[in-house]
């Protein structure tokens, strides 16, 4: 018998988890502002111009419900959590893999590019540009400013790579 994978394993880096970023209800303002981006992104075709302004109210009202400011063009991966979307900043040409978790407070400054399964805690910024690699941890209130590689845990201010 092979021992669990940790906790940082057991979601993928690379496959994304739809999943995650279903509504489970009406009121459920994080998936809710996730699914206008992602409606925003997707819209084609000869109602197009249409649609988007449609998709843009839509982003804006769940934006002012949840307190966070996505952006509509940023790149993020599919299988986004944000539990407690309130505060939560990212920078427009922010790259975020997918699977990724960000508590409350978060704020992604610069254009960084932020690998898959990336766990951020409660209040941490990330003032780029810089990487983050996979199934990498960011602890609550952390500072990170320098590149970290994969699978690492980084607490503090500024962050320091734990093992």
């Amino acid at each position: 018998m092979t021992d669990p994978l940790p906790f940082s394993q057991t979601h993928s880096a690379s496959t994304p988890d739809p999943s995650r970023e279903v509504p489970r209800g009406w009121w459920d303002p994080s998936r809710k502002l996730i699914q206008s981006l992602r409606a925003y992104q997707s819209t084609s075709g000869a109602l197009a111009p249409l649609a988007r302004k449609i998709h843009v109210l839509r982003h804006r009202f769940w934006s002012v419900v949840s307190g966070a400011d996505i952006p509509l063009n940023c790149q993020i991966g599919v299988g986004l959590l944000l539990p407690h979307p309130n505060g939560v900043v990212i920078h427009p040409q922010a790259q975020i893999g997918c699977n990724c978790l960000l508590f409350q407070q978060v704020t992604i400054a610069g254009a960084c590019v932020i690998g898959g399964h990336v766990d951020i805690g409660a209040g941490a910024k990330i003032l780029g540009p810089l990487t983050i690699g996979d199934h990498v941890q960011v602890g609550a209130n952390a500072v990170v400013t320098t590149d970290l590689p994969d699978n690492v845990v980084a607490t503090g201010i500024p962050a320091k790579m734990r093992s």
